[in-house]
C-alpha cells in the first residue's frame, strides 16, 4: 500500500531530529519500514535522521480494529539530493516492538 496522508501526527515538539510521530495503518510493518513509503517531497513531510515513529498496524480499519502491533522505528536517513532519483525518501529501521500479534481489541 502507501503512506496515508492525515495519518501521520507528531507528539513532540522540538528540533528536527528529536521529533517523536505516531502513524496509524493498516499495512504490514515490513511494509512501512521499506524505502519510499515516507517521501518528504511526494508526501510534503519534514522526517529527518534521528526522528522516531511508533507505527500502529491495525487489522481492518484504522483506530476502529484490532490493534495487532506497534513497532517504534527511527529515521535512519532521508535523500535529501533533489536530483537523484530516491530524492527524499526516508529510510525507517526498527528500534523494539512494543506490541505483538493477538494484541488489544478496540472493545467495539
Amino acid at each position: 500500500m502507501a503512506y496515508v496522508a492525515g495519518n501521520l501526527f507528531a507528539q513532540t515538539n522540538g528540533p528536527p531530529g528529536k521529533l517523536q510521530y505516531r502513524y496509524d495503518t493498516t499495512d504490514e510493518l515490513n511494509v512501512v519500514e521499506t524505502a519510499n513509503y515516507f517521501n518528504n517531497l511526494d508526501d510534503n513531510l519534514n522526517l529527518q535522521k534521528g526522528d522516531k515513529v511508533e507505527v500502529w498496524m491495525w487489522s481492518t480499519a484504522v483506530t476502529t480494529g484490532t490493534l495487532n502491533r506497534v513497532m517504534i522505528m527511527g529515521v535512519t536517513n532521508v535523500i535529501a539530493n533533489d536530483a537523484a532519483a530516491a530524492a527524499g525518501n526516508v529510510n525507517l529501521a526498527e528500534i523494539m516492538t512494543v506490541l505483538e500479534a493477538g494484541g488489544i481489541s478496540s472493545g467495539v
